[in-house]
């Protein structure tokens, strides 16, 4: 199963970072495009933020995406899907996101 824009999957983010929810931000790629897509981390470990967005979703702990926190993997990567965000949802975060790179 490829992961899909607006899912939230685990994923093996390396040794370092160890396995961890993501939000996919990535549209669909072709079968001649490389098997990659972008992601949001999320983490419990909050500090205040302005960069961190807290959603209620049910199938994770309480914590936020993080809009600093933004990688690239091979679909590879992928371990299972946890769920998916509302388009409101998915919409607050790539605000947010955009917000941080600057695309106000």
């Amino acid at each position: 199963m490829t992961p899909r824009r607006g899912e939230v999957w685990l994923w093996d983010c390396g040794m370092v970072e160890k396995s961890r929810p993501v939000l996919i931000l990535s549209v669909p790629f072709a079968d001649t495009d490389r098997a990659v897509v972008t992601v949001v981390f999320h983490s419990t470990a909050l500090r205040g933020s302005l960069w961190e967005v807290k959603l209620p979703v049910p199938f994770l702990k309480d914590g936020a995406f993080i809009a600093q926190s933004v990688a690239t993997y091979p679909t590879a990567r992928a371990i299972r899907r946890l769920g998916a965000l509302t388009q409101t949802q998915l919409a607050t975060v790539e605000a947010a996101v955009f917000k941080w790179l600057g695309k106000v």
